[in-house]
This record gives structure tokens, C-alpha cells and sequence, in this order.
């Protein structure tokens, strides 16, 4: 019966879908956890896109020293 348990602790023919499953379940409860703090920086304090991290990115007059050479 022992040496059973440890063979079957040692199989390694699921690890590979298991640790997948494991780590989408890990990032998704972050991704939940977090999601106020993340949609704040994302897209502002308002939420319409103005002074966020994309609207900094996103925003034409950035690049236009690079569209004007």
C-alpha cells in the first residue's frame, strides 16, 4: 500500500494540466481581488478613459514629435 501512494505521488503523467488549471485559478482571483485597483489605473479616476494609463498612451499629441520629423 506504501509503495503504491508513492508511486502515485510520484506520477507525473497530470502534473502538467493540473499546475495549468491551478495557475488560471491563482490569476483569475487576483484578477478579481484587484479589479477596482486595476480598472482605476487603467482608465482614470472617472472611467471615461482621461488620465489613466491609457489614456496617457493613447493620446495623439504624444506622438506628434514623432509624426512631424
Amino acid at each position: 500500500m506504501k509503495d503504491k501512494l508513492i508511486a502515485y505521488l510520484k506520477d507525473e503523467t497530470g502534473q502538467t494540466s493540473t499546475e495549468y488549471i491551478l495557475l488560471v485559478a491563482v490569476v483569475a482571483t487576483i484578477v478579481i481581488k484587484f479589479k477596482g485597483a486595476i480598472v482605476k489605473k487603467l482608465f482614470g479616476e472617472g472611467g471615461d478613459g482621461n488620465g489613466g494609463i491609457l489614456g496617457t498612451v493613447l493620446n495623439e499629441s504624444n506622438f506628434s514629435d514623432f509624426a512631424n520629423p
